[in-house]
Formats: C-alpha cells, sequence, structure tokens
C-alpha cells in the first residue's frame, strides 16, 4: 500500500509515464498530468475523456489512478468492476494514426530478492494487467479514437526505498490466457445449476479431491479439503494427503494397503509413506558430507520484516570454533528499513568471518580451510545476500562519484539527479559483502556451499512423515529426526502443532508474531523518523523470542546432526570449496570483482563457465551416488538414467549378475555402489584420496568388467553377465546391488582406484596467484580481466558516464529515456522515500485478498 501511494507522486508518476511512453516508441509529452479516479466508474470515464482531448490538444501524456471499469464481457451487470493502479494516456506515434492510446497498469511491490523478482509473480502482476487492458477494450465508454494499447506496464520497486521501476511487456499471451480462463468460467457458471439453498459442502461432495498440500495453501477451501481426506478411510485419500504424485499412486497403493502389488517406486516416496504409516523418520543411509559443526563455520539466524524487501528486525550469531560451539549473540535493531541497520548487519557477520577466517590461517599457514555461514533456510540466505547486493550497489556509485569529485565533476545519479555521497564500507563489512555475493555468483554449481542450507544437509538424512511439502520447514523436520530416538510422532496432530506456532525457523515470520513486532514497532500513530519503536520493550521482546527459537531449533538441528556418523567422502566437499575459496580470498584482497553478483557478470565470464558447471554437475551427481544409497535408488529407478542401475546376483561362483539395463551389456565394466542398502565407499577396506590435483582417488571398491563367457545357463537371458571385480566383495544368492558404468567416472584402465574428477576452478576473470596490487597498473592489458579493482574499473566508467552525459546521450536530455541496467540501491538527493514504518497499522479491508496484492 505504501508503494501504490509513491506512485501517485508526481515525480514517481512522471517517470512512470515517460518510461512507458518512451519504450513504446511516442513522442516526448509536452508535460506529465496526474488525476485521481476515485475507483468510480463514471470518474473514470470522465477522466479518460479529458486526458484524450488534452493529449490531442497538447501532446500532455496523462497518469490516471485508481481507475474502476467493468469487468470484461460484464458492462451492466452486477460483477466486480476491475480496478487498474493507473493507466497513462498519450498520443500516438504520426505512424499510427490519429488519436490516442490507452497503456493500462498496475502498482505491486513485489520483493527483490538477490536484485531480481520472481518470475512467477511479474506473470501473475501481468495477467492482471491484461484483465484490466481488456475490460478497458470492451467497455463502451471508453473514448473515440483511444485505443487501448498492445503493451501494458508494471510499477514494481527497484530498490528498498520503494523507487519505482516501470517494466513494459507485450500483453499478447496474457490476453489470450486472460480471455481463454474468462470463457472457461462463464461457460463453467452456466453449467452450473446449483439451488441457492443447498449448502456448499452437499453441493461439492461427489467430487473427486484433485488436493495438493503444496499448492492448495492459498485456496480458502484447504483446509475443508484436508479435512475430508484425513477422515477417508481409503488408502488412496492417504496418498493424495501426502501429495505423492498422479503417477505414482497406483504403483504405491501397496504400501499403504498392504495388499497391492508395489510398482517402481522411488525410495524417497516408499520412505516417506513408511514414515506417515509408523511416526519415525526414516534415515536414507547418508553418512554425513557437510561442514555443520566444523571449526570455521558461523550459524546465523535472522528475523526479516515482513513490511519491507530488505527490512531486519533481529540477527543472531553463533561461532564454532576448535573448542566447539560458542554463545549465541544476538541483535535487536529499532529502524529495521534504515540503511544502516544493512551496515550493522554486515559489520556483525563480517567480524565472525574474520575471526573464522584467521582460526583456518592458524590452524593450516600453507593452505587454508574454507569458512561457512550455516543457515535455517534458503531464505535467510537469500536476505543475507539481497542485503549484500544492496551495500555493494552503494559502495560501486560512490567509487564513480568520487571519480566526478576527484575531477571536479558533480556527483549525479544515472538520471541526471544530484546524488547524496554515502559513505564508504569498510573492511570488515566487505568481507561479510564479498563472501555473500561469491556465494550469489557460485549458485549455479551444486558442490560450492559457501552458505549451508541446514534444513537441506538434514534432509538429506532423514525423510519425514507428512506431506513432503511440510519438510520445508526446519522445526519440522528435525522434529520427526528426533522421533528416531524419541518415539513416534502422530503426524496430522505434529503437522497442526508445527502450522498453528507462532515462531518460525527461518527468516520469514508467522503471520500473528509479524503483525504483532510491526504493531509493537509501528503504534496507534503516525511517528517522526528515526524516533525508535513505538513501543520499544514490546518490541524487542518480541524480537528476543523470536530469535530464541530459531536458534533453539538451529542448535537441536545440529545435536541431531553430531550423532550420525561421518563419511569418508566429507574431506572431498572441504577440499572443492578450499579450493574454491582460495580464488575468492584473491578477489577480497585485490578488490577484484569482488562487489559483482551472479547477475552483473560479463557474458563471456557467464559462458566460460557452462564447463565449469558440468563439470560440477557430474562430480556431484557421481559422489551423491557413491554416498547416498536412497539417491542412488532413485537414480537406478529413473528410467531416464543411462549409467546406474539394479543388479541382482544369481550366483556367487562365478559372481554372475543379472542387470537391469539397456545401457550397461556385455563389455561394460561397472562399479559396486551400493549394497545391502549401505554404500560401499563407507566400507572398511576403502580409503579416499583427496591430494591429486586433477581427480579424487577411491581405492578398495569392486571393479570389473561384465561379460557372457561363463554364463552357464546358456538359455539365460542376456541381462546374466559374469562379473570380475578385482576387489571380490562378500556377496549371497538373491542380493539385490546397485552397480555404476565406470566409465561414467573415467577411462582408466585398472580395476583398482576409481577416479572422480574435481570440477575445474575460475580461471578467466579471477586475479591469479601471481596477481599482486600493482599488477593491473604495471602491465593493464595482461590484468585487464583477473585483477583490476573496482576502484580502478568504475573510475573508468564514472568517466565513460561523464562523456556520455556532455554528448546529451543520458537521461534527462536523450529521448526515449536510456533505462538503468544496473539499477544499484541508489537514489537522488531529497527524493521521497517509502517508509512502511511511518505509519500506523491498518487492519486490512475486508474486501482485499491476497491476490489483490499479488
Amino acid at each position: 500500500m505504501t508503494f501504490e501511494r509513491l506512485i501517485r507522486q508526481e515525480s514517481f508518476a512522471g517517470k512512470i509515464a515517460t518510461t512507458a511512453v518512451g519504450y513504446l516508441g511516442l513522442d516526448r509529452p509536452a508535460e506529465v498530468v496526474t488525476v485521481n479516479a476515485h475507483v468510480n466508474v463514471s470518474t473514470t470515464a470522465k477522466l479518460l475523456a479529458d486526458a484524450h482531448e488534452r493529449a490531442v490538444l497538447s501532446g500532455a501524456a496523462t497518469l490516471v489512478y485508481d481507475l474502476s471499469v467493468p469487468f470484461v464481457g460484464f458492462e451492466g451487470s452486477r460483477a466486480t468492476d476491475v480496478k487498474p493502479d493507473f493507466a497513462v494516456v498519450a498520443r500516438k506515434a504520426k505512424g499510427d494514426g490519429s488519436g490516442t492510446w490507452l497503456i493500462v497498469g498496475d502498482a505491486k511491490d513485489y520483493e527483490r530478492l538477490r536484485s531480481r523478482i520472481e518470475d512467477s509473480r511479474m506473470l501473475k502482476g501481468f495477467l492482471q494487467v491484461a484483465v484490466g487492458a481488456e475490460s478497458c477494450r470492451g467497455w463502451s465508454q471508453l473514448p473515440a479514437e483511444m485505443d487501448v494499447h498492445t503493451h501494458g506496464v508494471l510499477a514494481v520497486p527497484r530498490n528498498s526505498f520503494l523507487q519505482p521501476e516501470a517494466v513494459v511487456e507485450n500483453l499478447h499471451d496474457y490476453r489470450e490466457e486472460v480471455l481463454l480462463r474468462i470463457a472457461e468460467r462463464r461457460a463453467e457458471a452456466l453449467a452450473t445449476d446449483r439451488d441457492e439453498s443447498t449448502p456448499l459442502p452437499e453441493f461439492v461432495s461427489h467430487l473427486k479431491a484433485t488436493f495438493d498440500p503444496a499448492t492448495c495453501t492459498t485456496c480458502t477451501l484447504f483446509s475443508f479439503c484436508r479435512d475430508e481426506l484425513r477422515r477417508s478411510e481409503d488408502p488412496a485419500d492417504l496418498l493424495i494427503e501426502l501429495g505423492i504424485s498422479r503417477d505414482l499412486r497406483t504403483q504405491a497403493m501397496g504400501l499403504v494397503d498392504g495388499s497391492s502389488e508395489v510398482g517402481r517406486v522411488p525410495a524417497t516416496v516408499a520412505a516417506n509413506i513408511d514414515a506417515t504409516l509408523h511416526g519415525v523418520a526414516q534415515p536414507t543411509g547418508q553418512l554425513r558430507v557437510d561442514q555443520v559443526g566444523l571449526p570455521g563455520t558461523v550459524n546465523v539466524v535472522m528475523a526479516k520484516s515482513d513490511a519491507a524487501a530488505l527490512g531486519v528486525h533481529g540477527l543472531a550469531i553463533q561461532r564454532v570454533t576448535p573448542d566447539g560451539r560458542g554463545e549465541w549473540q544476538s541483535y535487536v535493531y529499532s529502524d529495521p528499513q534504515s540503511p544502516e541497520t544493512r551496515r550493522q548487519v554486515m559489520r556483525t557477520l563480517g567480524r565472525a568471518l574474520n575471526l573464522a577466517m584467521r582460526e583456518q590461517r592458524i590452524a593450516n599457514p600453507a593452505s587454508p580451510g574454507a569458512i561457512y555461514i550455516v543457515v535455517p533456510d534458503r531464505a535467510t540466505a537469500d536476505v543475507l545476500v539481497s542485503v549484500a547486493d544492496n551495500l555493494a550497489g552503494v559502495e560501486l556509485s560512490r567509487l564513480r562519484w568520487q571519480r566526478d569529485k576527484d575531477m571536479g565533476r558533480p556527483a549525479l545519479t544515472f538520471d541526471g539527479e544530484p546524488a547524496e555521497m554515502p559513505a564508504a564500507i569498510s573492511e570488515t563489512d566487505r568481507t561479510a559483502i564479498s563472501f555473500l555475493l561469491e556465494e550469489d555468483r557460485a549458485r549455479a554449481f551444486s558442490l560450492r556451499c559457501p552458505i549451508i542450507d541446514v534444513r537441506a544437509v538434514l534432509a538429506r538424512h532423514f525423510v519425514a512423515g507428512g506431506p513432503s511439502a511440510n519438510s520445508g520447514r526446519l522445526d519440522y523436520l528435525v522434529g520427526w529426526a528426533e522421533a528416531v530416538s524419541r518415539g513416534a510422532l502422530d503426524q496430522r496432530a505434529y503437522a497442526d502443532e508445527i502450522e498453528e506456532s507462532i515462531h518460525t525457523p527461518g527468516a520469514r515470520l508467522a503471520n500473528a508474531h509479524s503483525d504483532a513486532i510491526h504493531v509493537s514497532l509501528t503504534g496507534t500513530r503516525v511517528r517522526s523518523a528515526g524516533s525508535g519503536p513505538a513501543d520499544s520493550p514490546s518490541y524487542h521482546d518480541l524480537v528476543w523470542d523470536e530469535l530464541a527459537y530459531k536458534c533453539d531449533v538451529l542448535d537441536r538441528t545440529l545435536d541431531v546432526l553430531e550423532a550420525l556418523p561421518v563419511s569418508k567422502l566429507r574431506e572431498t566437499y572441504r577440499t572443492v570449496e578450499s579450493a574454491a575459496q582460495e580464488v575468492w580470498r584473491r578477489r577480497l584482497s585485490l578488490h577484484a570483482s569482488d562487489l559483482v553478483r551472479f547477475g552483473r557478470t560479463y557474458r563471456f565470464w557467464r559462458n566460460s563457465q557452462v564447463r565449469m558447471i558440468e563439470s560440477d554437475q557430474r562430480c556431484t551427481a557421481q559422489l551423491l551416488a557413491l554416498s547416498n544409497p536412497q539417491s542412488a535408488h532413485d537414480l537406478a529407478t529413473s528410467a531416464g538414467t543411462r549409467e546406474v542401475a539394479f543388479a541382482t546376483v544369481v550366483s556367487t561362483d562365478p559372481i554372475v549378475l543379472d542387470v537391469d539395463s539397456r545401457r550397461i551389456v556385455e563389455g561394460s565394466r561397472v562399479v559396486m555402489v551400493v549394497h545391502n542398502d549401505e554404500a560401499c565407499v563407507e566400507a572398511a577396506i576403502t580409503s579416499v584420496d583427496v591430494a591429486p590435483k586433477s581427480a579424487f582417488k577411491i581405492d578398495g571398491m569392486s571393479i570389473g568388467p561384465l561379460h557372457r563367457a561363463g554364463v552357464a545357463d546358456e538359455a539365460a537371458p542376456k541381462t546374466h553377465l559374469v562379473w570380475s571385480p578385482q576387489v571380490v566383495p562378500p556377496l549371497s544368492a538373491g542380493e539385490r546391488l546397485i552397480v555404476a558404468d565406470f566409465e561414467w567416472f573415467s577411462n582408466n584402465q585398472g580395476n583398482r582406484h576409481l577416479h572422480v574428477a574435481k570440477p575445474g576452478l575460475d580461471a578467466q576473470s579471477a586475479p591469479r596467484p601471481d596477481c599482486e596490487s600493482g599488477s593491473h597498473d604495471e602491465a593493464p592489458q595482461i590484468h585487464q580481466w583477473c585483477c583490476r579493482s573496482h576502484e580502478s574499473r568504475e573510475g573508468e566508467w564514472s568517466d565513460v558516464i561523464a562523456d556520455r552525459r556532455a554528448r546529451g546521450q543520458l537521461n534527462p536530455q536523450v529521448w526515449p529515456p536510456v533505462r538503468d541496467g544496473d539499477a544499484f540501491e541508489v537514489i537522488p538527493s531529497g527524493a521521497p522515500v517509502g517508509n512502511p514504518y511511518s505509519e500506523p497499522s491498518e487492519m486490512v479491508p475486508a474486501d482485499l485478498t491476497i491476490d489483490d496484492l499479488e
């Protein structure tokens, strides 16, 4: 709501209107007029007529906000009107004929995480714009010679200060979708003959449920449908309640009723059903390969404000040293939205990371180990990276403006407005910012994990009961894991308990607790900026309680993980991350592209990562197949997997296997990865060497060729093959193994060692080991792309911008306006900013739904 009000301000309205008009190739408007239709159909019609006349006569553009238009196809009926947030009226270009264009738009306060808005949200927003455009197109009171444009506008926040950005898209596909859905709904309505006296539950009782616990949660009938499934005694309804896909229900029915034949069911699905029936989480067989709880890790929990994309109510940090886990250090911030709060978050985190790096250097001066941030969910990581990206953009802008100041030029924003020079970030701040952006650049790599999502780690070891979507919450998952030692759970009662909890383990808060914190912060009266929480004691207590719950859940998770055995492959994962962080530390020390998120990297750099990503994905799959029996089972079950297959032991002297694969045939060499549901790499006779430069070397695995010669029964199926491993495992007839094609791993000729190729490191745009602080100044051509500092690069770009501005090629002189691709978190001096905490909280209007907001 705060953002929608900002759109109406004159400066913002002008930007939205000129951006939309310029993007669509229309003439530069003589002026921009802003008018309010007050959500009234008659007023909307009059204002559009006035705007049309104004545009034709003087060339002015008009931004009309709070429109109201009859729903397409229902004009003159009692149907609810469509209420576009705004629309722009502008004169047509000469080639388009006479008259004006009506460009329909909507304002959406969508969060930017990691500098971008989710595509699904943008899709939903433009569908709503298309509904408004189609309704205007079919409206009888639209002025003559005013046409609805084929494009629409979505105004979204560009940064944490809610500065608006106009996103313009062609509405053709959205309009087709909207018209199709409207036609479907009208046909369904005409085919419905319900008597209004019939209770709704009775009217829909004959319908077969299409329930999905992951996607139906926002539906008003969610609880009703779930309750019907819970009360049903039909075994098939339990599978629907759990969210088992339709194509697997028949295959999995036998796991529930105990009588039907069980088909090819993925191991994770079978474990989920088993856990549900018995009330105890099912172990996956995976031994620990994660680094959680080791020295060099920093545990972080956060209470994020729902009222602002980067608002932070509180933060808690715990360091793990060689002496074990330290005490939690908690911080509560009285001004969640302020830039200073974001700097304090980074400074606190930076101090902890610096201490962790120091300890790693002391432990191994020649090759320091990796450091990690451990978080309870991906949302926490997203907020931290978004805050880092925010401050990195501010710092890069400061470097450009400092260059302007040094050259005697005024410091201007991209749009040519006076800029406010921010304070420089400290080296401590930079450590945290740079580390978090390193994680952002590494997101495409599965083996890289500067930030560890401990929920995902726990999910690799245990499969919880109940709907799998519920396991997205760490407190739900750790409760199931604790049930292994504490006793069985009632999956439905436990799910309800977690659902009704006023606390959450991750960054986002439960609705009730979020509302309570917001009310204690804003109070019931308008407050002046910087006055602190309206009810400071209550605010601090609520945030402390929230942080305490999050800390407790993370501690419980670490306790569960510490009780699990460690895999022999654990060091392989740490080796990969340590090698990559060696490159990052060079970036940090030289200030070389360490403040660049993935979205701002050069295209040629991203293209050069393709080979590295492919090698990373291959190594990830191989290590997972070797270390996780359940994942190996799922790979063997998947029809699209060529490299992993089931094999049944037919005889032991010689060893004859019945290989369930069309790809692994006579002449293939295979390695046994799972035996008796245990990972073979964890056997006592195996060892893992991480020292070789190009590959991890595993000794003691059973590797050998398959051949037909030696099969006693000539009439046996062609899948019966003699296996001759160099390391002979103890097998029994009838046992089911999981084997992998040896060529998937390497082309080595020997059958003693299994080599797993290490993923490559960035050698394109990263400082090399021989790069030093003055390398670029001494040889700029050689060190152009490896170790050039941000200070040098941004200074040069500042000169380029100044030159373009002097030649009239930038805003506001140029038409159409030039779009700022960086869109850093900076605002012009004196520009109005949105502050969701400046006004008292209000009750949600009775006619407003979550769909209206999104």
